[in-house]
């Protein structure tokens, strides 16, 4: 069979089954049955995806998942990120837009410490939203800064999905981790820009009000009880994996043992907490495993089939250049992601886009950053963005799934801008990598 032909079947009836309903690992995994038992020979074919499915799963690099995780749901649920948000709001003075640039600042220090999008978006949402309402804000500007900044934590580490896309990819979990941390600084520079100017050349969305003034002493005495011990577990995770001490894995152990020491140090930590934050952490944890099981054999037998080859054969061969055929999967992936969920359009890519890349003679770390970008704007996209539901969780009354999908829109293009600079700019990417101990 021709490579194209099996390539437009496995695809096809991958996309049928996700339609149906059925949930995207037992998609893959009857797509790998299936195909197994065809070119694979029968009971040796099952074998080998037995086989595929321990060798996917028993990897070291896979620890920082569900620690990762964890640590967000336990700044989630004990009301660390209340108390973050509340020194942040000390130092904002009187800038226009005042409480959406809070929500771009508390969701960025937020999303060093959380590798839950829909955690922070949560957070965010349900804290700042009604007091944007309050004072006047209209909902462009008091929902969309919250969408926007929410999606940070899929760039910035710890990102879980960032682990499993280089586990996957099979690069460096630690140099994409740290590949991160400027872009998503740019992110959220490009989102506070927005914020201001919209504010200052349209008052009327975003009323001005009287500030309470606040001694210095007291903004530096929070910030000294609240930040610096958010700041002491982001530099527990970023800093050690930046400066070799530790492995991510490691890494990602000591920030959850931190977040927890810091719960019981504000006096939070009790058995409810203990038991939610590790029942949590399971559930999405072993969703993700489970597809990633699945999608590692559908990916062999793709390579088995000579399918990915003539793939990577084909594109290499067109008259376009090499930046152009980049932004064309970024277009691809974008469009899945309007779509299925994150995890799944990075499991569906991976196998197809990693060999063309390779061949192409691109940096993988650059490419894979660029790809976390993509699936985080997936999450913020209509009609299925998993952030736009979690808002539209927490959102106040009456408010509206086209008001929430309005709203993200313009963040939506600040994230398009991120991702053109990071295309054409690759260095803004990769110097941090390149300088890691």
């Amino acid at each position: 069979m021709e490579w194209w032909l099996l390539l437009l079947i496995m695809f096809s009836s991958l996309m049928l089954l996700m339609m149906s309903g059925m949930p995207v690992a037992f998609c893959f995994m009857v797509i790998n049955l299936v195909v197994a038992v065809i070119f694979w020979g029968g009971e040796a074919g099952l074998q080998q995806i037995g086989f595929s499915i321990f060798a996917s799963l028993a990897k070291f690099a896979l620890i920082p998942v569900p620690l990762f995780i964890l640590m967000g749901e336990v700044m989630f649920r004990s009301g660390l990120g209340m108390s973050m948000i509340e020194a942040l709001d000390k130092w904002m003075g009187r800038l226009p837009g005042r409480l959406g640039l809070l929500s771009v600042a508390a969701g960025t220090l937020f999303s060093a410490t959380s590798g839950s999008t829909v955690g922070s978006t949560a957070l965010l949402g349900s804290v700042l939203t009604p007091e944007m309402e309050k004072r006047g804000y209209k909902k462009s500007m008091s929902i969309g800064p919250i969408i926007g900044s929410g999606g940070l934590a899929m760039i910035v580490p710890p990102s879980a999905l960032g682990v499993l896309l280089a586990s996957v990819a099979e690069v460096s979990v630690g140099k994409l981790l740290i590949a991160g941390i400027i872009p998503g600084l740019i992110m959220g520079a490009l989102y506070a820009t927005y914020v201001i100017t919209r504010c200052y050349l349209q008052p009327s969305i975003a009323p001005s009000y009287a500030v309470t003034a606040i001694p210095i002493s007291q903004k530096i005495r929070f910030s000294v009880r609240h930040l610096l011990p958010l700041g002491l577990i982001i530099f527990m995770v970023m800093g050690f994996i930046f400066l070799g001490i530790t492995t991510p894995s490691e890494a990602a152990a000591t920030g959850a043992a931190g977040c927890f020491i810091l719960a019981a140090a504000n006096r939070k930590l009790n058995w409810k907490l203990v038991k939610e934050s590790f029942s949590s952490t399971m559930w999405i944890t072993g969703m993700i495993f489970m597809i990633m099981a699945s999608v590692v054999a559908f990916s062999q037998i793709l390579a088995f089939s000579g399918a990915t080859r003539g793939l990577a054969n084909f594109v290499t061969s067109l008259a376009a250049s090499p930046i152009a055929v980049i932004i064309l999967m970024q277009v691809g992936a974008l469009a899945l992601g309007t779509m299925l969920s994150s995890v799944a359009v990075l499991m569906v890519t991976i196998p197809v886009y990693m060999p063309i890349v390779s061949m192409l003679g691109f940096d993988p770390i650059w490419f894979l950053l660029i790809l976390l970008l993509n699936l985080e704007m997936g999450q913020t996209t209509p009609p299925f963005g998993v952030i736009l539901f979690a808002m539209k969780g927490v959102a106040p009354p009456g408010t509206t799934m086209g008001d929430i999908y309005r709203a993200g829109l313009p963040f939506l293009v600040c994230d398009l801008v991120a991702m053109m600079l990071f295309i054409f700019f690759p260095g803004l990417v990769l110097w941090l990598p390149s300088v890691m101990l």
